[in-house]
């Protein structure tokens, strides 16, 4: 979401008093602005108490090493007889002055969102970019092939789709009015009323982009950028959130010794075939086939090999595996395995409201069926309720933040006594 400077920078009142006295000589101008200046003065205060990012009151100003921002990827593309950069992804980086981890984390956003997702919350406090700087890792949050500071080029990748304000409202701010999925109604943690009038809402929805149309593009697009961005910091740690779920599989498959955990923030899915969500009585309908390969819809390194998709064939399972869940559809045995993604931790993480509650399962059942060990945390397990698909700009996101780096310290434990903390 938008940063806006330090709240405890405002200016006072002298040098509010010195701003409208410049503009004039006469020495009773001050006297005369005095009502407009009191209207100007809660006017700031009333916005920034809206809006600006507030840092917990236990902690102190960020301290970094530095920061900054870069592109990788990308190449010339000639259209209409004109050269224009294309594929390029947007990079901005914090590097905290006391670095205490090894590997830093890659923050990828998803769907109609931008790295703004991971800088901040509608409601203005700190977001997970921050919020890791502080534990001690570097932070290296993207904006996505065509997204954002990513610029978009119409010829070059097609049209785009953005979501409008019914659809964010009844998937991430106010689920429990529509009650679309069986879990919706146990949302309370959006910052705010979730209705259009709602400040954090109207913020929510201005850092929305449009994404383009076709999905498989997005995953050929963003896969080759993530893979240089990789080779040009080294080992990290790569957070996915949502649609970037679908990417995230394939860089990993591709670079599975310079990943060294995933965080998978309910990654996209379900496996194979997508659901929509209609409603009670029944909830979910079936969709089409979305992810060919499982969890993406780019090739990964199988074994046996597949030359295509094609080779891959999925089940759906006779029952679901409980009340409100979908039945998942799963690899046909003997189920081709994924050596490459073996390797890596993997954590996948559900929150209890999210549109995600009746089929993470499934990524996780299809991650296993693959050979993966991943780690599944349900946030309602470890007592963390409420919660939106959007987690991470709800108001617990610092709860949640810290879930993550508890995992993040007991699998990765062994690499940090063993690695010389750097400062990359």
């Amino acid at each position: 979401m938008p940063i806006y400077p330090d709240h405890n920078k405002v200016h006072g009142d002298n040098s509010l008093s010195a701003i409208f006295c410049r503009t004039f000589d006469s020495p009773i101008t001050k006297e005369a602005l005095m009502p407009l200046r009191s209207f100007f003065l809660a006017a700031v205060f009333s916005l920034t108490a809206m809006v600006l990012p507030v840092r917990a009151a236990d902690e102190p100003p960020l301290s970094l090493a530095r920061e900054g921002w870069f592109y990788v990827g990308g190449h010339l593309t000639t259209v209409n007889n004109k050269q224009y950069m294309t594929g390029q992804m947007y990079v901005e980086y914090r590097i905290p002055a006391k670095k205490t981890h090894p590997y830093p984390i890659i923050m990828v956003h998803g769907g109609t969102m931008s790295g703004t997702n991971y800088t901040g919350t509608p409601d203005g406090r700190e977001g997970w970019a921050q919020y890791f700087v502080r534990q001690g890792y570097a932070a290296y949050v993207v904006d996505q092939v065509g997204k954002g500071r990513s610029s978009y080029i119409e010829q070059t990748y097609g049209p785009t789709d953005l979501v409008d304000s019914q659809n964010s409202q009844q998937r991430y701010v106010a689920q429990e009015k529509y009650n679309l999925w069986p879990q919706a109604h146990l949302h309370n943690q959006w910052p705010g009323s979730g209705d259009l009038n709602d400040p954090a809402v109207q913020q929510l929805l201005s850092s929305q982009i449009p994404a383009i149309r076709d999905f498989t593009k997005q995953q050929q697009l963003n896969t080759p950028a993530l893979i240089a961005l990789l080779d040009k910091i080294g080992p990290s740690i790569l957070l996915v959130h949502s649609q970037a779920g679908a990417f995230g599989w394939p860089v990993a498959d591709a670079r599975p010794d310079l990943v060294k955990a995933i965080l998978a923030i309910e990654p996209n899915g379900p496996p194979a075939y997508n659901v929509e969500f209609v409603g009670a009585p029944d909830y979910f309908k079936p969709g089409r086939l979305g992810l060919t390969y499982g969890i993406t819809a780019m090739p990964l390194t199988y074994s046996p090999p597949v030359a295509s998709a094609s080779e891959l064939s999925f089940v759906q399972e006779e029952n679901a595996d409980g009340t409100g869940l979908v039945k998942c559809w799963l690899q046909a045995a003997p189920a081709h395995q994924l050596p490459n993604l073996q390797k890596i931790p993997v954590l996948v993480l559900s929150a209890e409201a999210s549109y995600h509650a009746p089929y993470d399962h499934c990524t996780v059942k299809h991650l296993q069926q693959a050979g993966l060990r991943p780690t599944w945390i349900k946030l309602a397990d470890v007592g963390i309720h409420g919660n939106s698909h959007v987690m991470m700009l709800e108001k617990n996101n610092r709860q949640i933040g810290a879930v993550i780096g508890r995992w993040l310290d007991k699998t990765l434990a062994p690499a940090k006594k063993n690695n010389r903390v750097s400062a990359r």
